[in-house]
């Protein structure tokens, strides 16, 4: 009788299992950022909205960074915004996926502390932020290419 797991898995299993896996933390990735994203849009339905429009997502975006002056808070939420689309966008089509996904990573973690110093840790931990964070990272030390505009750039 074969139970799964007890044995080790053959090279080749176990290559498509980091291929897998690697495929599915870029789409994980990107869609979480885009589904954020969509949120500040009114794309998604009031009933599942966090912010639900714009003008929600900058007020939150000056509660978790109290240390900025007003003023800039609309620019610091566009950066952020532009740069989750760059980054689901890019860890969609696996252009420089390691890089994009430690940025991700980068990213995560310094909304996640943001939220934590200015909200309390519960918010961070409830939305997975900080795994989230971990996902990034450890997409961006999976270097093998699967399904990857990389992966054509390099035989190009």
């Amino acid at each position: 009788m074969f139970v799964p797991y007890l044995y080790p898995p053959t090279p080749v299993a176990q290559h498509m299992n980091n291929n897998v896996i690697k495929l599915f933390l870029r789409l994980a990735l990107a869609a979480g950022f885009l589904s954020a994203v969509a949120d500040r849009f009114g794309l998604w339905s009031p009933d599942v909205s966090a912010w639900g429009n714009w003008d929600s997502f900058v007020a939150y975006t000056g509660v978790i960074n109290p240390w900025a002056p007003a003023s800039i808070v609309p620019t610091l939420a566009g950066i952020a915004t532009a740069a989750e689309v760059v980054f689901a966008l890019f860890l969609l089509i696996g252009f420089k996926t390691e890089l994009f996904a430690k940025l991700s990573g980068y990213l995560l973690l310094a909304f996640g502390l943001s939220m934590a110093l200015s909200t309390g840790i519960k918010g961070p931990l409830d939305y997975s932020v900080f795994s989230a964070a971990a996902a990034g990272f450890a997409l961006s030390l999976m270097k093998e290419k699967y399904w990857e505009v990389d992966s054509l750039i390099a035989k190009g």
